[in-house]
């Protein structure tokens, strides 16, 4: 058997107004715009974080999937709104030092940075769209 390399590329988090989540995701937490494309109505933006180039996050629309029907997309906007999707966990060196710079944007903060029973500090927010957004810092060992 040989040896496979696969790797993550995209990964997706579903957004209601790309520009507002755009502000979120390049401005407070210092990702790099990869790709942005309008394409029969629909939008592709990508970020990547510095440090992660090979990885881009897409920001999708509730409506990017054509086969979708109307209902189930007003369903996603619904859960979308309430928070009850799952956004992404993030790491960082520094979990204080990130919360200061995300607050400052005005972030809704969902929880301040804490150290948590599992091995993390860690700190919540919310993006734009409602989407949790956790980050976390290894504790030292």
């Amino acid at each position: 058997m040989c040896a496979m390399d696969i790797k993550l590329a995209h990964t997706f988090i579903i957004v209601d107004d790309h520009e507002k989540a755009l502000g979120f995701y390049r401005d407070a937490l210092g990702w790099e715009v990869r790709t942005d494309v309008s394409f029969e109505g629909m939008r592709w933006l990508t970020l990547s974080p510095p440090s992660q180039p090979d990885l881009e996050i897409v920001l999708e629309s509730p409506a990017a999937d054509p086969s979708t029907s109307e209902a189930d997309r007003q369903t996603i906007r619904e859960l979308l709104a309430k928070g009850l999707l799952r956004g992404v966990t993030l790491t960082t060196d520094d979990v204080d030092a990130a919360f200061e710079q995300i607050q400052a944007t005005g972030a809704e903060v969902l929880q301040e940075p804490m150290d948590q029973p599992y091995g993390v500090r860690d700190c919540a927010f919310r993006d734009p769209a409602g989407n949790m957004i956790r980050l976390n810092q290894p504790k030292a060992q």
